[in-house]
């Protein structure tokens, strides 16, 4: 059964082997966070625009590809933002805590479904 954590929305499903590392208190590094959230909230403005566009029915096909297109900039940009976060913060360190293996595990998963 999935369950969410109140703190980062975090879907976690222990079922499909994902974890959470909030038991080893290893939390996405604030810089990472804001920037992260600020391109994300870039891709959901271009997103709206993008119904707006679509509620026209004279919208032109390319002007609603580029918009698509500059959503799927900003999300890969907060992709790239997290996963540097993420190898920065943990993957770095993770030697020092012994979860090597648990953390190479986590990022093969996260990397399945790329």
């Amino acid at each position: 059964m999935a369950k969410t954590t109140a703190a980062d929305q975090l879907t976690v499903l222990p079922e499909q082997g994902i974890h959470s590392h909030t038991d080893h208190h290893l939390c996405m590094p604030e810089d990472s966070r804001k920037r992260a959230a600020r391109r994300l909230k870039i891709a959901r403005g271009h997103l709206d625009s993008i119904v707006t566009m679509l509620e026209n029915p004279d919208a032109y096909c390319v002007d609603v590809l580029r918009q698509l297109k500059a959503v799927q900039g900003a999300l890969a940009g907060a992709g790239e933002v997290v996963l540097r976060g993420h190898l920065e913060a943990h993957v770095a360190t993770a030697a020092t805590r012994g979860d090597e293996a648990e953390i190479v595990d986590e990022l093969m998963e996260v990397f399945k479904y790329v």
